[in-house]
């Protein structure tokens, strides 16, 4: 039987790690949730070849190849028991998009179900990132005006492309992410499951 992947998409602040959290904690018998970088932390804890190379990367401060990333997102999906995979912020540009592509196409175990976009306004996003860092005693570095405007950008450029190629292949799911956080979940949830059948 298939492994069935969902990689859910938005832009910083929309809520998608929180929302995948919450329905992988849910539903722990069926369904797990990784980030790309907690998935590439863990194949270097598990001193795996691969986890070796990564490492080798990550402690001279360089970007992890692109194709070692897909590696080890596919590594990840064969190593757990769990049916349902929900990853976060994955693809971040076009090149990965094409790459993750490719790969899945060769493999008969793992398919890909859909791509959630967790849409929220740029409004939305700025207030929720910049109204956390008002809020908070210690300000994230993170969540500076400036730095919210180049992960906006990041976020943003590749974006309509990435929406196109997912709408043509009948993958793309927009979830809005401007409501409370139950309904949102609960409408995820609800497509999750029903989609993985």
């Amino acid at each position: 039987m298939s492994k069935k992947l969902f990689l859910i998409i938005g832009a910083p602040g929309s809520g998608k790690t929180t929302d995948a959290q919450i329905i992988a904690e849910r539903n722990p018998d069926t369904i797990v949730h990784f980030s790309t970088g907690e998935m590439l932390r863990q194949e270097v804890a598990s001193g795996s070849e691969l986890g070796a190379e990564i490492e080798s990367y990550i402690s001279k401060g360089r970007l992890v190849p692109l194709k070692i990333v897909i590696d080890t997102i596919i590594s990840a999906i064969r190593q757990t028991d769990r049916e349902i995979i929900l990853i976060d912020g994955f693809p971040r540009s076009e090149e990965q998009m094409f790459e993750l592509d490719k790969i899945l196409f060769l493999q008969s175990d793992i398919e890909l179900a859909s791509v959630i976009e967790v849409r929220v306004s740029e409004e939305v996003a700025r207030e929720r990132i910049l109204g956390r860092a008002q809020e908070a005693e210690v300000r994230r570095s993170d969540d500076s005006e400036e730095v919210f405007n180049d992960r906006m950008k990041i976020y943003t450029e590749p974006l309509p492309t990435i929406q196109k190629f997912y709408e043509e292949k009948s993958l793309l799911r927009v979830i809005d992410g401007e409501r409370g956080i139950d309904e949102i979940v609960d409408e995820m949830e609800k497509f999750i499951k029903e989609r993985a059948i």
